[in-house]
């Protein structure tokens, strides 16, 4: 997770840095308690190297970002929102492997 290519967003910058992105940005909704959410990191840092420039990944620790998760409906761990031009777009519920998530990225690249 300390991958470059991997944003991390808070409740103070959630907005402001997705608002700005003209990539569409997967944001992994996450907890370090979180036993599926590690093995879901790295399948994202994977997304993250091989789609450099057709998409964004960014990380939201769900126990530093409260506001963020509920005001995005964040009720399982781990989820996942695809953002285009700062709006939600598509919600991915659960550890999906690697080809699932990328055929639904598919539709906002």
């Amino acid at each position: 997770m300390a991958d470059a290519d991997i944003l991390t967003l808070t409740d103070d910058n959630f907005e402001m840095s997705l608002g700005m992105e003209e990539t569409p940005v997967l944001v992994d909704f996450w907890a370090d308690w979180c036993g599926p959410c590690k093995g879901l990191a790295v399948v994202l840092e994977e997304i993250a190297e091989e789609q450099a420039g057709n998409i964004k990944i960014a990380k939201v620790n769900v126990d530093d970002a409260p506001s963020t998760t509920i005001q995005h409906e964040v009720l399982s761990l781990p989820t996942m929102i695809v953002f285009k031009h700062g709006e939600p777009v598509a919600k991915i519920p659960g550890a999906q492997g690697k080809d699932t998530i990328l055929e639904i990225l598919s539709e906002f690249m």
